[in-house]
């Protein structure tokens, strides 16, 4: 019997040696989630949305029209008008204006705030686009592990037809058979577990870009291991410069020096003008002109209190980016290290390990059916090699997990 395991082996880390169907790419689909997503949808409105404060927050207040009439002797509308000196009826405008300044400070926090709410659609973008990655590789693990399963059961099929033959004929025990028949019970189970986590990453991939949950899906492009061509200090000097996570609070840090900006202003009064026409019927014509000041005479409570909280906002907005900048360059480690563990791990499986317990196992077959090795170490060869394999292509989803993350929170390509 000729056996080419081996070759068919080295051949799952050979891209493009075996023939493909068409397959689904990874750069439609982002440009399909941009699109579609409703979640970057939603985040687009609010930023939409928060573009208009800007303006609305550094406009003057809406002035006063007020019409009306003083009567005498009697309250009917325009009593004694042309009589009494005090009658009249007349119309008068009035327009607060705040302090010089306050307008263009209010404007600028809402800016601010408008500004943090821009990163704020750059994070839930890259997360969505982040997830789609990940939910792209997971599919792709998930057909490359059921192929690696579906491949060693037709040969542990194989085995059990070996191993009956010689039962057969006396030369092998029946708890090979049954062992050959349990393991082939154990791939069966391990292919419906993974069908079912394909079927997962199928569903999430669909929401993802606003699709049924249902909708099929092609199998994914075969995907290169890849390798990790930057240090963790380019991607912490990347964070530094694009991570949304960081520019939010760092806008929020402005938004706040402005607001305590603004509460020394209210240490400054407000004031309104105000001009009316009155007519007086047959006497003279009258006119007014005022200005009105808004005194802040509770200064000592009311207006020190508002600045010593909006003080006490920006200590948090700073501590907030600290922190989250601590939090960051946590993640970027833990992501970093677990991307490099993955890549060695990928290469001493592909160039040693699973090639080794190939061999071990091509080596083993004629032993078997000749007598010169028993079937527990077949079996347990067997077993090795298909365990070896799925670790090379767990640790390739690990490694291209540990990308999309490295790549939602610095923006580099990798």
């Amino acid at each position: 019997m000729n056996y080419r395991y081996l070759l068919i082996t080295l051949a799952l880390f050979l891209p493009g040696a075996l023939p493909q169907e068409t397959r689904l790419g990874l750069a439609p689909l982002l440009e399909e989630a941009r699109a579609n997503n409703r979640e970057i949808l939603a985040a687009q409105k609010r930023l939409e949305a928060a573009r208009q404060r800007p303006v609305q927050s550094s406009a003057l207040p809406e002035p006063v029209l007020s019409l009306g009439y003083t009567s005498n002797g009697s309250p009917r509308p325009v009593a004694g008008l042309g009589a009494e000196p005090t009658s009249n009826a007349g119309v008068s405008v009035s327009q607060e204006f705040p302090f010089p300044g306050k307008r263009k400070l209010r404007g600028e926090i809402a800016g601010r705030e408008a500004a943090a709410e821009l990163e704020q659609y750059r994070s839930v973008e890259r997360s969505v686009l982040s997830r789609l990655r990940q939910g792209y590789h997971r599919l792709h693990h998930g057909y490359a592990a059921i192929e690696i399963l579906e491949r060693n059961r037709d040969l542990l099929v194989r085995f059990i037809r070996i191993a009956e033959v010689r039962y057969a004929v006396g030369r092998a025990a029946q708890q090979d058979v049954l062992k050959a028949q349990t393991q082939l019970a154990i791939l069966e189970t391990r292919i419906l577990k993974m069908d079912q986590d394909k079927q997962s990453a199928e569903a999430e991939v669909n929401t993802l870009l606003d699709r049924p949950p249902g909708s099929p899906l092609a199998r994914p492009a075969d995907i290169a291991p890849g390798e990790l061509k930057v240090t963790l200090g380019d991607l912490y000097a990347r964070a530094r410069r694009d991570a949304p996570l960081l520019r939010r609070e760092q806008r929020m840090i402005e938004g706040a020096e402005l607001a305590v900006n603004l509460a020394r202003k209210d240490f400054y009064p407000d004031y309104t003008v105000s001009a009316g026409y009155f007519n007086q019927g047959r006497l003279a014509d009258m006119y007014q002109f005022r200005v009105d000041f808004r005194l802040p005479s509770w200064y000592w409570g009311k207006q020190r209190s508002a600045v010593a909280e909006k003080a006490a906002q920006l200590q948090e907005a700073r501590r907030n980016y600290e922190a989250a900048n601590q939090f960051l360059n946590f993640k970027l480690k833990d992501d970093y290290l677990a991307a490099q563990t993955s890549f060695r791990l990928m290469e001493m499986y592909s160039k040693t390990v699973v090639p080794q317990a190939a061999l071990a196992l091509e080596s083993s077959i004629p032993g078997y059916e000749t007598g010169a090795v028993d079937f527990l170490s077949l079996l347990t060869n067997f077993i090795t090699v298909v365990e070896y394999e799925l670790n090379y292509h767990e640790e390739m989803l690990n490694f291209h997990l540990a990308l999309a993350r490295l790549e939602e929170r610095t923006g580099l390509a990798l």
